[in-house]
């Protein structure tokens, strides 16, 4: 088996990552194939980079990826819940990973920008995605836009809790809407199970908002539920525009 051999007395031991076949170390793999061609386990030991008791570099971080099953879900990791997870990894290890993470998540926010044109339902994925994939509950936020559908300020978040009629009225959507003197609007919420199908009173409340802004002048251009990416490769996030599930305001 790759990562173990055996001693001259016979029992079984973990190599290091160098002893790998040089095709398979990390760093190796990084120069030959670039960062964008490798898989999430051969970037997350290269941060590591080194191994615990038992187990090479390689082995830890294919083991944290599985443990965790997706980055989104490593990243809310503590540095505390790494160390208790994983014996093997200390303090410095777990600051190393967290650092990275955080690193990442604010090269995404810097991307978007203070105030992005939004033009498509992944652009405006994009400015929710960080703050949505972390909550264990609903947000219910806002985009406000202006008439060339330029992002007018952060989002707005204007409930907390599971979608109700009651947690998100249209006194409240419309509020920052009317305040920022917006015309246009983008709802959007989370699915903290990770699932962006639409649920009957998601569709309804949309609908609902929609008729509302109408009355007030102000289009609704779209509604998204932000989910979380799966190893499929689906999209962690449903547009009801899209779906056809809703009839939106033309852009």
């Amino acid at each position: 088996m790759i990562g173990k051999r055996v001693s001259e007395e016979g029992g079984v031991y973990r190599v290091r990552a160098d002893d790998l076949p040089k095709a398979l170390q990390p760093r190796e793999k990084f120069d030959r194939l670039g960062p964008e061609n490798l898989s999430e386990s051969d970037l997350l030991a290269l941060i590591l980079r080194t191994g615990t008791a038992g187990l090479n570099v390689v082995e830890l971080a294919e083991q944290i990826i599985m443990q965790y099953g997706s980055l989104s879900a490593l990243s809310q990791a503590s540095a505390a819940e790494l160390k208790k997870d994983f014996p093997g990894i200390g303090r410095e290890k777990a600051k190393m990973l967290k650092a990275a993470l955080e690193m990442g998540r604010r090269l995404v926010q810097e991307n978007v920008g203070e105030r992005p044109r939004i033009a498509s339902p992944e652009e405006a994925a994009a400015v929710l995605r960080e703050r949505a994939r972390s909550l264990d509950r609903e947000v219910f936020w806002v985009l406000l836009l202006d008439t060339k559908n330029r992002l007018m300020a952060p989002p707005c978040e204007v409930s907390k809790g599971t979608l109700s009629s009651s947690l998100v009225h249209p006194r409240e959507i419309f509020k920052p809407a009317i305040q920022h003197s917006a015309a246009n609007v983008i709802l959007a919420h989370n699915h903290p199970s990770g699932d962006p199908s639409p649920s009957a009173n998601d569709i309804r409340i949309t609908k609902k908002l929609i008729e509302a802004g109408k009355t007030m002048e102000i289009k609704v251009l779209d509604h998204l539920i932000i989910g979380r990416k799966t190893r499929d490769g689906a999209n962690d996030f449903l547009s009801l525009r899209e779906s056809g599930l809703a009839e939106f305001e033309e852009r």
